[in-house]
């Protein structure tokens, strides 16, 4: 059972860290549609992308507390370059926006920010990905945990019924032992010329 608690165990944490990395990879993709917006209305967009950005940034400190083995870290390195890069640019295209120069905002946000923007979210995307496939390993391990403990069980169930069997066999024998001793030590009744028949 305590093998079973553990594998369990095992279960949520990995669960914990696939809705971590799903919620990062979300969070990229509504950075870039909030972008987009903002480059297509004029700035309007722009606090919604602001508010995205930091969601981003929140989501990507817990996950590097969170996500910590190898594979792990080498995919949010990947995907904190590839942020780092989206919002250098990210600048230069509102810096001309605040300019005016519309047509150079949609080029750069059309060329080469989605490059950047597909970076960073294969990047998110891979880190899901490994999530998954981890939380799908742990998860038929649990399941597997709990076929044997089933099994040990029903094991333990059998031998404790086969224990008691020979316990209460053993019983009877004892007792049967002992009321045979008993009527071996009784002294035979007296049946001499002087006794009464009542007392023979």
């Amino acid at each position: 059972m305590s093998a079973l608690d553990d594998r369990m165990s095992d279960v949520e944490k990995r669960a914990a860290r696939r809705a971590t990395a799903l919620d990062l990879k979300y969070a990229v993709t509504d950075l870039n549609g909030w972008q987009t917006a903002y480059g297509y209305d004029d700035g309007a967009s722009r606090p919604q992308f602001e508010a995205s950005r930091l969601a981003v940034q929140r989501r990507l400190a817990t996950a590097r507390r969170e996500l910590t083995d190898p594979q792990e870290r080498a995919q949010l390195a990947r995907l904190d370059a590839g942020l780092r890069g989206f919002l250098a640019l990210d600048d230069v295209a509102y810096a001309a926006l605040r300019r005016g120069r519309t047509g150079r905002v949609r080029q750069i946000f059309l060329g080469p920010e989605i490059t950047r923007f597909q970076a960073m979210a294969g990047a998110a995307a891979g880190l899901a990905n490994y999530e998954a496939q981890q939380a799908a390993i742990t998860q038929r391990d649990a399941e597997r945990e709990r076929r044997d403990a089933r099994r040990r069980l029903v094991a333990v169930g059998l031998g404790a019924a086969v224990l008691i069997v020979l316990l209460l066999l053993t019983a009877q024998d004892v007792a049967r032992a002992a009321l045979e001793r008993r009527d071996e030590a009784a002294p035979a009744p007296a049946t001499g010329p002087g006794t009464p028949p009542d007392q023979a």
